[in-house]
């Protein structure tokens, strides 16, 4: 049996990981987990699982559940994240959290020998060659969960890396794929998180709109498959049936194909390189399809997906400001202190001041995270 740790419990990717783990129980197993400050949905998975160790965001929430729970070890803040991260009982690590708050637990699992199901996007965008650098180092496995980053995975299986010509990311659309710019400007948050295809979290979904998840994903596909951003590809595909294509040299493109279900990526590195059954999934019915669409990726348009590009052949602390300034910019327009067309100027804005730092180590990268999200907020 697996013993995984889990990190963001209750978000979107957590619960659906949870999933999995109750359609396996023979297979996987919860050793420890951390969540945010929703506590009775805490309180529920520990009741459920019995895990050894779990980690909250406050103090207080920590008090009360050692009281409620005192055979358990019960640990707040960032140290809990590290310390469920790097749980000894736990075979592997599945980063689910959200935000570049997931770096230092990656990296801390890293050394400690843990396999690595990585979720957390930010993580790879915001310091991507040390965490490569120290996976190689440590002879650890980063393995995808990511559908985009799952399909370029699945589709290398018994491939040789020399011989990619491409990566080709497909992208919803988001949930303003048929809008021109003009439309955007009155656009309500509601309006924002009303998803097409997926069920995810709201700020993946603002993410999704602007086109920056998709611009996070090219950063990340950079670091996951070694290869530079020229010949990493972005095309709209509205279905969501392919997930994500792989060109090689000789002309052949391989594509994984599936269901918009974020439980077959998870479980699939769960159990890589096996696969499991998973009965409750819907299976892919062609027919019924009917027909798949593809589109160009218009960047002037989805202007979040030309910034990511040009901050990730930019390097150095550049790509960490780009993730800095969303996240503290998506946080606005959620609170509704800012417009939907207003994400992407601070974006800009914070990109232009910034004067990069070529190799960062993790304090320059933290700083740099921080006096980002201070400029972004002095812009509110």
């Amino acid at each position: 049996m697996k013993k995984l740790s889990l990190l963001g419990a209750t978000g979107s990717i957590g619960r659906q990981t949870l999933d999995v783990i109750r359609e396996h129980r023979e297979e996987f197993s919860l050793a420890a987990f951390s969540a945010g400050r929703n506590i009775e949905e805490t309180r529920k998975i520990i009741r459920e699982f019995q895990p050894a160790l779990v980690a909250v965001a406050r103090q207080e929430d920590a008090d009360k559940l050692k009281s409620e729970f005192p055979f358990l070890q019960i640990m707040h803040g960032e140290e809990g994240l590290v310390e469920t991260a790097v749980f000894q009982q736990a075979d592997m690590l599945v980063n689910a959290v959200l935000g570049s708050i997931g770096l230092r637990p990656t990296l801390q699992a890293i050394e400690a020998g843990k396999t690595v199901a990585i979720a957390n996007k930010e993580t790879l965008v915001t310091a991507g060659h040390l965490v490569m650098e120290a996976a190689e180092k440590h002879h650890v496995d980063l393995l995808p969960v990511d559908s985009e980053h799952s399909a370029i995975f699945q589709c290398l299986q018994g491939e040789q890396e020399k011989n990619i010509e491409r990566l080709i990311l497909t992208a919803s659309g988001g949930s303003f794929r048929d809008r021109t710019r003009e439309e955007l400007k009155n656009v309500t948050v509601q309006e924002a998180l009303n998803h097409p295809n997926w069920s995810m979290g709201a700020k993946i979904t603002i993410d999704s709109a602007t086109m920056m998840n998709k611009g996070l994903e090219v950063i990340e596909a950079h670091w996951l498959f070694h290869l530079p951003y020229e010949q990493i590809d972005v095309i709209l595909h509205r279905e969501s049936i392919i997930h994500s294509m792989v060109e090689f040299q000789d002309s052949s493109v391989i594509a994984q194909l599936g269901t918009p279900d974020m439980r077959v990526p998870i479980q699939y590195a769960l159990s890589y390189p096996d696969r499991l059954p998973l009965p409750s999934a819907r299976r892919l019915n062609l027919l019924e399809a009917g027909k798949l669409h593809f589109e160009r990726m218009d960047q002037e348009r989805f202007r979040m997906l030309a910034l990511a590009y040009r901050a990730g052949k930019a390097g150095g602390t550049v790509p960490t400001v780009l993730n800095a300034a969303n996240e503290a910019a998506v946080a606005a327009f959620l609170d509704g202190r800012i417009t939907f067309l207003q994400i992407d100027e601070m974006v800009e804005r914070a990109l232009e001041r910034h004067e990069s730092i070529a190799q960062p180590d993790l304090e320059t990268i933290q700083q740099t995270d921080k006096e980002t999200r201070n400029f972004v907020h002095s812009l509110l």
